[in-house]
């Protein structure tokens, strides 16, 4: 309840692209994401494998197909096998790009050595959460409230098996600590 109001409990929701569920899971959301980013790189492959400098494609990809692949992964909870799916994608770009195909069997170490780049989708999405986490924190606003726990709300779920789910912060936590993000976004001037 917010001011004396229910809120409606829905499944899912679609909002701004972004697929949103009750459960919190992102993985229906990675694997169209990834599907859209490989049919974006498809259409404009002959632009990615041209005769432009490696700098001018690498920065092509980037742009491109990384903004749609990581489009909203500032909410993803990320499990194991999401990321392997989203290293992976960057690997299989990598590697269309330099027309590299699998019977040529070259290691991902290699790969990475001819295009000149290191694998950073994982943390390029970190980045993105910190930014995001920044912004809110410097709001007065709902999800700020949501997020440092001061609304609570009830599910009516029946105890799962298995591992606890990480939630929103706790990997921003792993990383720096929520209370240092926090003082860092409100000493931010922007």
């Amino acid at each position: 309840m917010i001011d004396q109001k229910q809120l409606e409990n829905v499944e899912s929701l679609k909002c701004l692209g972004s697929l949103l569920t009750d459960d919190g899971r992102c993985n229906f959301e990675i694997k169209s994401r990834i599907a859209m980013a490989k049919a974006a790189f498809n259409k404009k492959k002959a632009l990615f494998t041209s005769t432009l400098d490696l700098k001018s494609r690498k920065k092509l990809v980037k742009c491109y197909i990384w903004r749609i692949a990581l489009y909203g992964a500032e909410t993803w909870m990320l499990r194991a096998v999401d990321q392997k799916h989203l290293e992976s994608t960057e690997m299989w770009c990598w590697r269309r790009m330099e027309e590299i195909i699998w019977t040529d069997h070259v290691k991902n170490e290699e790969v990475f050595l001819r295009v000149k780049e290191q694998s950073n989708i994982l943390h390029e999405i970190s980045k993105q959460k910190a930014n995001w986490i920044g912004h809110i924190l410097r709001r007065n606003c709902l999800l700020k409230q949501v997020i440092e726990g001061k609304i609570k709300g009830e599910l009516e779920v029946a105890r799962r098996r298995g591992r606890r789910r990480k939630k929103l912060l706790d990997d921003l936590k792993d990383r720096r600590g929520y209370s240092h993000l926090k003082e860092e976004a409100l000493d931010c001037t922007v």
